[in-house]
């Protein structure tokens, strides 16, 4: 059977529609149309529902009255509930077998008497002893039923026109008082759901936002801010985001431009800034945008993290300029590229340096001008576990006083006239390096303390700048003075020379090495030769005895440039002096001149000519004594890092070459 048909119709429920229904009393008229005035007053929401089944049940006299919504699958929920002068708990049911059934199709359901022999499933309003019921249904504006108002009693209730009109004028008012409901409960929704996606977009964004007061106090800020400025989330309101800028004056006069600009009411855009983290001050570079707030009240900032950006930087330009000087380095010719010499003097030197590069103590190296005192220092550092980094080179004595302390620690940018840069020092430049202090003793007494301050602390300031600047450097200081005259005279900080003095070294001056003076002549003569596109072959007897008998005040230095000159000036294949060297100065003392006598006797047995009529020794017998000596100081190991290709800085297999040339063999055990 249809729904709609008549037999379909539960007993003895009548459709309201097109029934008569007169009215026995005027003063019950004048109380419906109080109730409908009353319950459909200026409230709205749960409270409109509320008052509207108050007024509905006083102003009908019946026990009970409710509104209720429709849900999907044929069930309802109570929008409020009104029971015996009070208000019930809302509840939920289904609509089948219920009276409420027939109005959720869209029809007056009114069942005046007997509504258990008509609706015998409902078990809950037989429950409560009803016997009459009034429903109308609650109409969107498409038409569709979206609820129902309903009454009912535990006694009969008879048809009325006037009570069906109110209850109709009461369902209208309902419907669109839940429709508006819905509509807010969306649009709540809607703007929740909205809320979460900005508040989500704002706390998982890769860029940091923050909005701030105009004095840059933290109103709220993003998860990606907290992380790159090592707040804690509870500690983010409130911070105050000038605190975090680093105190140069550099970044402070941004900071100053950047807030003065906020105060005009415009835009700051990509200002770098260095900041301080709050949790540990370590330091953070970003670039930061900021923009104010049309009320004025609070700008809102956005910011990214350039640390790694910035500091890639700074590696780059501290790698250039220590290109730079290794550059200048390269191009400034070394006094001479190794060290030339079997003399025990000097190869108790080389055992010290030795001993000593492995750790990073402080090395004073003391010996006359011209002795190699720069060789030393970068052998020490060539066999230190910071060979991998630079030596850095610094003339104490040919800085102006005015500006040694910036070329040791660097100076910021307009720190002084004419500083319109930037620069790192020698210190920054030599970080888990080595820094060789040649002329230490030359030293202005203020920079003095700095350097002292450097040894101690391992930090320093650059001119002009708070930052303190830490590094990890050996110091490796020579001085051709003696400085502990210079600390009786005043002249040098005790306190620095102690800490210089950790461990010494003395360069013998040549006159002190004299055996080495066939070799140190083979090796300049050779290189000059190469340089100038000369071939020189042999040494003349009466040039060694000449050089022999100098007394060198300027050491290996003064002998590189005779010989220089000497190649440039000899006519043929032989090395002969262009002039006359000075005698040599008087020996102190008896022993010291049999001892130069003696040395200077061994120097000439290395020049025997190798044929009669020949002018002079060749030069590969003092390359074959030279090798044989170095052999013999390695106990004729060739290959490794202490073998005698190392020392003479050869391949393996071309020192082997040169030896089966020179017919060096290493020399027989005696049984």
């Amino acid at each position: 059977m249809k729904p709609d048909s008549p037999k379909n119709q539960p007993k003895q429920a009548a459709s309201a529609q097109g029934s008569e229904i007169s009215s026995n009393s005027p003063n019950r008229a004048e109380e419906l149309l109080r109730a409908i005035i009353q319950g459909t007053a200026a409230t709205t929401g749960a409270e409109f529902f509320h008052s509207l089944v108050k007024h509905l049940a006083e102003g009908l006299h019946v026990r009970f009255a409710f509104v209720a919504e429709c849900l999907p699958n044929l069930r309802a929920r109570s929008l409020a509930f009104f029971q015996d002068q009070n208000f019930g708990q809302d509840f939920e049911y289904a609509l089948p077998g219920t009276p409420c059934m027939e109005v959720a199709k869209g029809r007056v359901c009114h069942v005046p008497d007997s509504l258990p022999e008509v609706f015998p499933k409902d078990k809950a309003m037989i429950d409560m002893g009803t016997l009459s019921y009034l429903g109308v249904p609650l109409r969107g504006s498409d038409g569709r039923v979206i609820g129902h108002l309903v009454t009912f009693d535990d006694k009969p209730m008879p048809s009325d026109a006037l009570a069906l009109s109110v209850m109709e004028t009461f369902a209208a008012r309902a419907a669109v008082e839940l429709e508006r409901e819905r509509a807010f409960e969306a649009l709540k929704r809607r703007s929740e759901e909205s809320e979460e996606r900005y508040r989500d977009l704002f706390e998982e964004a890769p860029i940091a936002y923050v909005h701030e007061m105009l004095d840059s106090r933290f109103i709220r800020a993003n998860r990606t801010a907290l992380r790159i400025l090592g707040i804690k989330p509870e500690e983010a309101v409130g911070t105050i985001g000038k605190s975090l800028v680093a105190d140069t004056p550099e970044n402070q006069r941004r900071l100053r431009e950047a807030f003065e600009s906020i105060g005009r009411g415009t835009d700051t855009g990509g200002v770098e800034l260095e900041l301080r983290r709050k949790d540990n001050g370590k330091p953070v570079w970003i670039q930061w945008w900021s923009r104010p707030d049309p009320s004025g009240q609070y700008t809102r900032t956005m910011f990214i993290d350039i640390t790694e950006r910035v500091l890639m930087e700074r590696e780059k330009a501290r790698l250039e300029a220590q290109n730079t000087y290794l550059q200048e380095e390269i191009r400034s010719e070394h006094n001479f590229g190794e060290i030339v010499g079997s003399n025990p003097a000097l190869l108790e030197v080389l055992r010290q340096v030795g001993q000593i590069a492995g750790i990073d103590s402080t090395v004073l190296i003391l010996g006359e001008t011209g002795t190699g005192k720069e060789l030393i220092a970068r052998a020490i550092h060539d066999r230190s576990p910071r060979r991998e980094r630079p030596l850095v080179k610094v003339n104490c004595g040919a800085i102006s006083a005015g500006l040694v302390e910036s070329e040791l620690f660097g100076h910021v940018k307009g720190a002084f006239t004419g500083a319109i840069s930037g620069r790192d020092g020698r210190f920054k430049l030599a970080d888990n390096g080595t820094i060789f202090l040649d002329e230490v003793g030359e030293l202005p007494a203020e920079t003095q303390v700095k350097l002292l301050r450097v040894l101690q602390e391992q930090e320093f300031e650059p001119i002009g700048s708070s930052r303190t600047i830490k590094v990890n450097v050996r110091v490796v200081a020579a001085t051709n003075r003696d400085l502990e005259e210079s600390v009786r005279h005043g002249k040098f900080r005790a306190d620095l020379f102690y800490r210089l003095n950790v461990v010494r070294l003395r360069v013998p001056a040549l006159r002190e090495r004299l055996s080495d003076l066939p070799l140190l002549v083979t090796f300049f003569a050779q290189k000059c030769a190469k340089k100038l596109g000369k071939h020189i072959s042999s040494v003349s007897q009466e040039t060694m005895r000449q050089l022999t008998g100098y007394s060198w005040p300027g050491n290996v230095r003064e002998l590189q440039n005779v010989i220089e000159r000497a190649v440039i000036l000899s006519p043929g294949k032989t090395l002969v002096l262009a002039e006359e060297l000075r005698p040599p100065a008087p020996s102190s003392g008896s022993s010291r001149r049999e001892e130069a006598h003696s040395e200077i006797r061994n120097a000439e047995s290395l020049l025997t000519p190798v044929a009669p009529g020949k002018n002079g020794g060749t030069l590969d017998d003092v390359e074959r004594r030279h090798i044989e000596a170095i052999l013999a100081q390695t106990n004729w190991m060739i290959e490794g890092a202490r073998g005698a290709a190392k020392i003479l800085n050869l391949n393996p297999s071309t020192l082997r070459s040169r030896m089966q040339k020179l017919g060096i063999k290493r020399p027989t055990k005696a049984a």
